[in-house]
């Protein structure tokens, strides 16, 4: 029986993030979207450093989220588990 690869990515849920400071440049927010969810998740502060750290790709996307939004991130991954699940049923893996 020949092996068959199964690539989550096809799959995947889309998952976007910001960061933004407020009007006088002095805290800083981030603010998530899942599944194309128009109103997204409720912002989180964070510190100046974090989103400088950000902005400049020196945190992953999928490790910010898991920082900021845990429980959206559990999730993400528990919906993924289920596809994945779904699908090697459906060719009787």
């Amino acid at each position: 029986m020949a092996e068959l690869d199964i690539d989550i990515q096809s799959f995947d849920i889309p998952r976007i993030v910001s960061v933004y400071p407020d009007r006088a440049g002095v805290r800083w927010w981030t603010k998530a979207w899942f599944n194309n969810r128009e109103e997204g998740e409720t912002s989180v502060e964070i510190e100046r450093e974090q989103a400088i750290r950000f902005i400049h790709d020196n945190i992953e996307k999928d490790e910010w989220l898991e920082e900021f939004f845990p429980r959206q991130m559990e999730v993400y991954h528990n919906a993924i588990e289920q596809t994945k699940e779904q699908l090697l049923k459906q060719i009787n893996i």
